[in-house]
């Protein structure tokens, strides 16, 4: 029962979010050189996987230097948080500002793309907290 009241809800939620922003169809299209076959492929490229939601999220009040963020984000490894920093910062989400000190003084933020990102991920935690607690009893 409680299963069946969650995805009706939440359909609903999400179908009129669809309708709304995209109609009814999802095209492939070319970006950068790269075919996707819809705009969602895109969107997780840019934003998705393990590592990249949780540093926008962590960048989404302030900046944060390399260090701040690496102890924000435990189990992430020094080349994986490297990685998804740069792909973010390719992908125009984050800035990466070296300032002209000795020893280098690094800050990340948000670009106004990345911001616009921020409600997807709140969205995106809402429907985890609503799909976790069907299964908690």
């Amino acid at each position: 029962m409680i299963h069946s009241i969650f995805v009706q809800v939440y359909v609903i939620k999400i179908y009129t979010i669809y309708k709304v922003s995209n109609g009814d169809n999802m095209p492939e299209f070319d970006f950068k050189g790269k075919k996707y076959n819809n705009p969602v492929e895109l969107s997780l490229e840019v934003i998705g996987g393990k590592w990249k939601m949780p540093i926008i999220w962590r960048l989404k009040d302030d900046s944060k230097r390399y260090g701040e963020l690496k102890k924000l984000l435990p189990g992430v490894t020094h080349k994986m948080l490297t990685q998804q920093l740069r792909e973010l910062e390719e992908g125009e989400i984050i800035i990466r500002k070296v300032y002209p000190e000795v020893p280098p003084k690094v800050e990340y933020s948000l670009t106004l793309l990345g911001k616009s990102a921020i409600p997807v991920i709140d969205m995106l935690r809402e429907w985890g907290e609503e799909y976790r607690s069907v299964f908690i009893k």
